[in-house]
């Protein structure tokens, strides 16, 4: 196999599957990790590459062209930092730590020492963004995304993600960066004031299982945002709404793809979408790999990702820090 010599660490999070025909098509791996091997021997035998319950002695293989950084969050920032150190170019899935401190840390760091980062905001550029879009810049927009019931993370072999210190917080971490992102990027603004509500009451547990935010930016462009952990287990897997009224109409999506859109002249048109963003990884890597020679050109960069996680990080500040989320 051609392609950058590439080390996997915290290999069993959920999204690798979804990545991981592509990285074994675009990327040598040679080494991947987790703390708990076992969950990973299936991909180290498919990629053909050893397996490292402590990921520390992958960042020093000889050659490496790229890192995917997956895992615990609490880990996220210590790993990105050791690639920096030794100039690896690395992915880094959302929310690079438990707090904006950590992930500014890695932010500079990364800028100082000229090492490409990216983000896998795989909803930028997909299906119901470009949808969206036909709406234009946006002056209001609503976006709703409740996935299924936080035991999936125990059934899945990422039980940390229903612990606030390991995971930095619930729902609105790990869902709500998506959709902040592409509030800001539609606008072309960062976040000015946040309102927000967590609640843990449907399923009691330590993290938040539902939240909302409000985010206007300076010239008064408003975004609701709405995650949770509340849809059932099923086949179906979520639920998602999304809406934005911009510039020249209306734009819709429905859970179902169905998908509207009303011109300034009340003209409508409609069609059915794709919403489902497990297939939106796939490209996501293939375009990794397309521009990691140019450092990743087009692709999010960690700037962005501080500026969505700083109004998400304000939010569970807002409510007493993410041990009360």
């Amino acid at each position: 196999m051609s392609g950058p010599r590439t080390i996997i660490l915290g290999a069993s999070h959920w999204h690798v599957p979804l990545c991981a025909p592509a990285i074994g098509e675009e990327h040598q791996v040679v080494g991947i990790s987790d703390e708990d091997v076992s969950l990973v021997r299936g991909l180290a035998e498919a990629w053909s590459a050893p397996v490292e319950a402590d990921w520390r002695s992958l960042v020093d293989l000889p050659d490496l062209g790229l890192a995917y950084v997956f895992g615990p969050h609490s880990g996220m920032a210590e790993k990105c930092l050791a690639l920096i150190e030794r100039g690896i170019p690395f992915v880094v899935e959302k929310p690079l730590g438990t707090s904006l401190a950590e992930l500014s840390q890695v932010r500079k760091a990364a800028d100082a020492a000229g090492v490409p980062a990216t983000v896998p905001f795989v909803q930028r550029g997909g299906p119901a963004d470009r949808w969206l879009a036909k709406a234009g810049r946006p002056t209001y927009q609503r976006m709703s995304f409740i996935a299924g019931p936080p035991s999936r993370y125990l059934d899945n072999g990422n039980p940390w993600m229903l612990d606030p210190a390991t995971a930095g917080g619930g729902c609105l971490a790990n869902l709500g960066p998506h959709f902040v992102d592409l509030f800001l990027q539609g606008c072309d603004e960062s976040a000015e004031n946040v309102d927000s509500r967590l609640s843990s009451v449907l399923h009691g547990g330590a993290v938040e299982d539902h939240a909302s935010l409000i985010i206007t930016t300076p010239s008064g462009r408003e975004a609701i945002i709405e995650v949770g952990y509340a849809f059932p287990g099923s086949p179906l897997k979520r639920y998602c709404s999304y809406t934005s009224a911009g510039e020249v109409g209306f734009a819709s999506v429905n859970s179902d793809g169905s998908a509207t859109f009303t011109a300034l002249d009340g003209t409508t048109e409609s069609a059915v979408i794709e919403v489902d963003s497990d297939p939106l990884y796939d490209p996501f890597v293939r375009r990794v790999a397309q521009t990691l020679e140019d450092g990743f050109q087009g692709l999010p960069t960690l700037a962005q990702l501080e500026d969505v996680m700083r109004p998400i990080w304000q939010a569970y500040d807002d409510h007493g820090g993410r041990e009360n989320g």
